[in-house]
Order: C-alpha cells, then sequence, then structure tokens
C-alpha cells in the first residue's frame, strides 16, 4: 500500500485518514469516528466494546479491519484501527448517532473529490490554497508554496528517472541538499523551529521557501545535464544543487547582516481563525 496521511475536518471535528493509491480508496481511523459519532469521552474504549459485540456476532468487518501507525494527540506514530468507506458504512449503523447519515453522505464526499482531483490535479491546487487561506498564509506565501510544490514533484520524477527509490532513499537526497544550502538536515532544521511532526516547507518563511525551491530546482536541472545512475550518484548531484542556493543565501545574508534561516514557524506569525474573527 503506498499511503499517504490526511486530516480531513466533520463538523469541526478531525478525523484521521489514509489515502491507498494502490486500491484508490480511503481509510478512516475507527476511534476518531466513533468519538464523533457518539460524544464518547473515551472512544477508545467505546471501540473496544464494540468490537467484542460485533466479533461475538460474527461481524466479518471487524475481522478485515486492520490497524496502521497514525499520528496520535501526543506527537507519536501509533497503531490504530482504520477501515474503508465500505467498512466503516457497516460500523456506523452498529453505533445508535443522529449524526450517522449526515457523516456517511461526508465520507461519500471525501471518496468523491478525491477522484475527482485525480482526474483534474488543478482541483488539487485549488483545495491546497483554500486550505492555506483558512490557516491564515498570505497570497504571496501561498503562490511561493504551490511553486515550491511543482518544483519538488519535477525532482522527485527526476529521482524515480534516475533510479532513486522512494522512502529512505528521497529522504536522505532531501536531508543532503537542505544541509548543504542552510547548514542543517531537515530534523536539525525542524528542530531550530520547534516542530514535531509538522511540515517543515509549511513553516517556511518566504526567504527560505524561495532558496530550498532553488535548491531542489538546481539539483533537477544538474541531475538532467549529468544523468546520474541510482542512489550513490544521485548524491553528489543532491550536494551540487545545494550548494547554488547555499551561495544565494551567504550573497543575501552579507547585503542585509541578518540569517535567512528563520526559528519562526507558522504558529508564530499565522492570524488564527478566531483572531481573524474578532478582527472582523
Amino acid at each position: 500500500m503506498t499511503k499517504q496521511q490526511e486530516i480531513q475536518i466533520f463538523d469541526s471535528k478531525k478525523v484521521r485518514t489514509v489515502w491507498d493509491s494502490d486500491t484508490e480508496q480511503w481509510y478512516f481511523c475507527v476511534v476518531d469516528v466513533i468519538a464523533i459519532l457518539t460524544e464518547s469521552s473515551d472512544a477508545n474504549a467505546y471501540w473496544r466494546k464494540l468490537k467484542q459485540r460485533l466479533k461475538a456476532e460474527g461481524n466479518e468487518t471487524v475481522t478485515n479491519c486492520h490497524a496502521l501507525k497514525m499520528l496520535a494527540a501526543d506527537g507519536k506514530m501509533r497503531l490504530t484501527d482504520v477501515a474503508n468507506q465500505e467498512q466503516m458504512f457497516r460500523i456506523i449503523q452498529s453505533i445508535p448517532s443522529h449524526k450517522a447519515e449526515p457523516f456517511k453522505l461526508w465520507m461519500a464526499q471525501v471518496a468523491s473529490q478525491r477522484l475527482d482531483q485525480m482526474q483534474d490535479p488543478e482541483l488539487s491546487i485549488d483545495q491546497a490554497i483554500a486550505d492555506y487561506k483558512r490557516l491564515g498564509y498570505s497570497d504571496k506565501w501561498i503562490n511561493s508554496r504551490i511553486k515550491c510544490i511543482e518544483v519538488r514533484k519535477e525532482l522527485t520524477d527526476e529521482w524515480e528517472r534516475c533510479g532513486v527509490q522512494q522512502g529512505q532513499q528521497f529522504a536522505s537526497l532531501t536531508d543532503i541538499i537542505t544541509k548543504e544550502w542552510s547548514g542543517m538536515t531537515t530534523r536539525q532544521y525542524k528542530d531550530h523551529k520547534g516542530l514535531n511532526k509538522e511540515n517543515l516547507r509549511d513553516n517556511m518563511t518566504n526567504v527560505e521557501l524561495a532558496l530550498n525551491m532553488l535548491a531542489e530546482a538546481s539539483t533537477t536541472e544538474i541531475s538532467k545535464q549529468k544523468n546520474p545512475k541510482g542512489y550513490q550518484q544521485s548524491t553528489k548531484v543532491a550536494k551540487e544543487g545545494g550548494s547554488v542556493a547555499k551561495v544565494a543565501r551567504k550573497q543575501l545574508e552579507s547585503k542585509t547582516g541578518t540569517s535567512a534561516i528563520s526559528s519562526n514557524k507558522a504558529s508564530d506569525y499565522l492570524i488564527s481563525s478566531k483572531d481573524k474573527k474578532s478582527e472582523e
């Protein structure tokens, strides 16, 4: 399964989900759904009892559910039961709740939107822009971030062409690029900003995004010219691409007298939804 985790929102409540690109379907975190439908203070306990009852009744839905590691409230990745849309419908039938039908309609909408986005990638971009605006990012930052996503996709496509494997090798090459231009690995950069599981790029300033984009775009162009074979040869190209942005960073810092690397994270400067309403 090629997994992509996303947080979905139903009635202002978070639902952890995983998109399986192989089967083209969503998997929903069962306890998150139960917490919404039952408003239980202990959704885990509710699910344990419900699972026992369904198993005793010979319900195969529970048997077919499996667990995936998802980000928990404590910031750690923990195994939790997930169910696809069909399985989730059957579980919901066993939960008395006035929210059951609206939630079913919402799940169907989530699935439909994803399929629409696969057919028309522009819809994904539109959704990303809307989400970033909702979080309080400026139009200028959003434009840079969307461009950054495009540049990143071109780079990963180039890595795949060169025989680099997704996962650890992608992460390792990203670390090389990041460390070359910023002086820090991705993890060190996150620590510098006080981040845990948050996306580093979502917490970069406009300048940081521009430098990171230059590093990745340069790596892509150098790779196209040198045509490395596999991971080992690509590490040298990654370092060369990062060095282009390093030069730009040093020149900028010499002109401004300040570091281009910020310790600020998004929550330090974004206007929250609550603050927005207060201003209005």
